[in-house]
């Protein structure tokens, strides 16, 4: 009698359960779409994880907060963000707008919502009897911030010799400001002018430098003209030129690709982009490379142990596994990269994590503070970093500003896959393979010569002067076949100079004037510069006074990196533009078109040409 109760049982279970299926399969799919807004405020919300309750089907809102997906009527759609309370809401019509509310708790209790039809579809013929288990939930994305920060700075003053002999920084090799700069003009904005760092505008471009002949691997190239924005003034350039290496002789690479998986970080111009970046690098690994990737969202994780540049394959696909979603733990990836990047260290060898991220670390070490001492720790570890900016609308440059700056790296900005190209695979020895460190400048003016200089550029780098014989300290790294450019616009002795004013004599204290006596030399200035080996902890200096002609008999490319330089103050708003305009700067860089295999320099010319009839609204 058990048995047959048993089996009868069984048989309805059964029967329940077809019917069940087939009554679901009944339900017509319906397309429901809708915009997701902050109840606080009425703000669209971008990258909010939409999920079909019980699936693992899911999409994520648009910058403008809008979602579409296909599901079946009476399913529940499940609504999250971080910050936000999780709304779970019931599928009867096809326009579901939805108001998230702020929770500083961050997803606690789910709020069931049950909306009224307004365009309503026909009810199912019944109800489900039964109901699956629901698997483990979906990995939520999350809204990214909506706005992009930058470092405030002020200009580099003119400054006196008298007073001020010495002029010393850190090189900067990066070249992020620039492509950032692209992406908005090129969707019709000028950038806003912290955004602007003329210097990595000027470094956007190859110079023909002079290579490296002797056992140094840097040489220092000078050359001077007339300033084109101050005619009065003279314009001095200093290049420095590293010496190349075939990629066949480059030494081999332990390579951590370090990518930000956060839910700030999903969508074609973020985490697919870097997807396609990466593919890009792994074309070009050789056998003796090798490869692990360390991802992080909420928390960190291995994602891919070091495999050989050989199995290309095996790496492609951990690359397009990856997918966005959670909060953003980067202080956390940071570390783990490192650890990473140390158990696999070759010695002699390349040894490089490359960092991909929006910046919008929330989770854990985030702050710019921070980062900079995390990085500080771990960048004598003898490994590098290389950090690839993405993200439009959220970028927090502030904070890749300062992995870059303090970790012995580079910096670029990657606002297409072009240009991904370019630094990834064009400058594959430039970007990942250092030929120089801690690489400084100290510049020494001569007063009987000079009335008045500034430095073009490199605010955030700047140093102290003591900093300059201080190996300790640490500065700009330099690639293989990297050039570095800087600018000094120099007011000489006898010109009328409007910018540096004298002040009244004091009331309470005297001074005495200090005599220098001029050494009668005819020099200009001199350049000092100082690296390291990237295997070394000492440093060596190299010492190149410069006589100034006193002609404008300039180069193509003095004329093209100074209509560069013109342009960054332009879009700087400089106080020391003098009579710069988008004109002159078309024309000066038409000038210096001889060095434009790829396209670059014409690209400029048509950057600048837009940039005329932009208005600036930010």
């Amino acid at each position: 009698m058990k048995t047959k109760n048993y089996f009868k049982a069984l048989w309805l279970s059964i029967v329940c359960s077809l019917v069940s299926n087939i009554l679901v399969a009944a339900v017509p799919d319906i397309t429901v779409s809708g915009i997701v807004t902050d109840a606080s405020t009425g703000h669209p919300l971008a990258g909010v994880s939409i999920t079909i309750d019980g699936t693992h089907k899911a999409t994520v809102s648009s910058q403008e907060g809008k979602y579409s997906i296909t599901t079946k009527v009476n399913t529940y759609l499940r609504f999250s963000a971080i910050g936000f309370k999780t709304q779970k809401v019931q599928v009867k019509k096809t326009i579901l707008n939805i108001r998230l509310i702020p929770d500083n708790t961050i997803l606690k209790e789910e709020a069931v919502t049950e909306y009224v039809s307004c365009d309503e579809v026909a009810r199912p013929m019944a109800k489900m009897v039964c109901r699956a288990a629901l698997p483990a939930p979906y990995q939520t994305s999350y809204r990214p911030a909506h706005k992009e920060e930058y470092s405030s700075f002020s200009e580099n003053r003119f400054l006196s010799p008298d007073k001020n002999p010495l002029s010393t920084f850190s090189i900067d090799v990066d070249a992020a400001s620039y492509s950032n700069m692209r992406r908005f003009i090129n969707k019709g904005e000028l950038p806003p002018v912290d955004a602007i760092r003329t210097e990595e505008l000027v470094n956007y471009f190859s110079y023909d430098y002079p290579k490296p002949t002797g056992s140094d691997p840097v040489k220092i190239t000078m050359e001077s003209g007339a300033c084109p924005w101050n005619t009065n003034h003279r314009l001095v350039r200093i290049g420095l030129k590293a010496k190349e290496i075939p990629t066949d002789n480059l030494p081999a690479s332990n390579l951590v690709f370090l990518i930000d998986v956060s839910g700030s970080m999903w969508g074609a111009n973020r985490l697919d982009l870097v997807k396609s970046s990466l593919k890009l690098l792994v074309n070009n690994l050789r056998d003796k490379d090798k490869v692990a990737i360390v991802t992080y969202s909420g928390s960190a994780g291995v994602k891919l142990e070091a495999t050989p540049g050989s199995d290309k394959q095996k790496i492609r696909e951990a690359i397009d596994e990856l997918t966005a979603g959670g909060s953003t733990a980067g202080g956390a990836g940071i570390l783990l990269a490192y650890k990473i990047a140390k158990k696999n260290l070759i010695s002699n060898g390349n040894n490089r994590i490359i960092l991909c991220s929006d910046g919008d670390f929330n989770v854990g070490v985030s702050s710019a503070e921070g980062l900079e001492q995390l990085i500080e720790k771990e960048r004598k570890s003898g490994v590098f970093l290389t950090v690839l900016g993405y993200g439009m609308g959220n970028y927090k440059d502030k904070k890749i500003q300062v992995l870059a700056e303090k970790g012995n790296g580079n910096h670029a900005y990657i606002d297409n896959l072009q240009e991904a190209n370019r630094v990834l695979v064009g400058e594959f020895g430039a970007t990942l393979h250092t030929v120089a460190k801690d690489v400084k400048l100290q510049v020494e003016f001569n007063p009987s010569q000079v009335q008045a200089y500034r430095l073009v550029g490199y605010e955030s780098r700047l140093l102290k002067d003591e900093d300059f014989n201080n190996d300790a300290k640490d500065a700009g790294d330099m690639g293989a076949g990297h050039t570095v450019t800087a600018f000094y616009e120099v007011i000489p002795t006898g010109v009328k100079n409007e910018y540096v004013g004298k002040i009244d004599d004091l009331k309470y204290q005297k001074k005495e004037k200090v005599s220098v006596k001029p050494t009668g030399s005819n020099e200009l200035l001199t350049v000092k510069l100082r690296y390291k080996s990237p295997d070394k902890d000492v440093s060596k200096k190299l010492e190149l006074p410069f006589i100034d002609n006193k002609g404008n008999n300039v180069s193509s490319d003095f004329r093209f990196a100074s209509a560069v330089a013109m342009f960054g103050q332009l879009l700087r708003e400089s106080d020391f533009k003098g009579n710069a305009s988008y004109d002159k700067v078309i024309d000066l860089a038409k000038q210096g078109l001889n060095n434009d295999d790829k396209g670059y320099r014409r690209e400029f010319i048509r950057l600048v040409e837009a940039a005329k009839g932009l208005e600036r609204t930010n």
